[in-house]
């Protein structure tokens, strides 16, 4: 009984570790060329960063009509798409600033 649960489960996961290689596989360029692509095709710009311990830049760009990318940007100047989605929004403070 746990042979064929162990035999199923490693048939489940080669059948799907294709697909899973090829969901991580992020689309990768210099910054530049990822930044305008991103500006030209969806009107997205930078709207906030972060820098990592390890010297990694985290990026947000976002456009007015609430479509957003991160973007990974590694020491040695490789830049990687890792998310997108839409609806982004900026939170504001009280006073008005941005929350970040």
């Amino acid at each position: 009984m746990l042979r064929n649960l162990t035999l199923t489960a490693a048939a489940a996961f080669i059948a799907l570790a294709p697909g899973l290689a090829q969901a991580q596989q992020a689309p990768c360029a210099s910054r530049e060329k990822i930044l305008s692509k991103l500006g030209k095709d969806f009107a997205e710009h930078p709207v906030s960063l972060g820098l990592s311990s390890n010297g990694t830049v985290v990026e947000v760009l976002a456009s007015e009509s609430g479509s957003w990318t991160i973007i990974l940007t590694k020491p040695n100047g490789a830049s990687c798409v890792v998310a997108t989605g839409q609806a982004w929004e900026t939170i504001e403070r009280k006073d008005g600033r941005p929350a970040a």
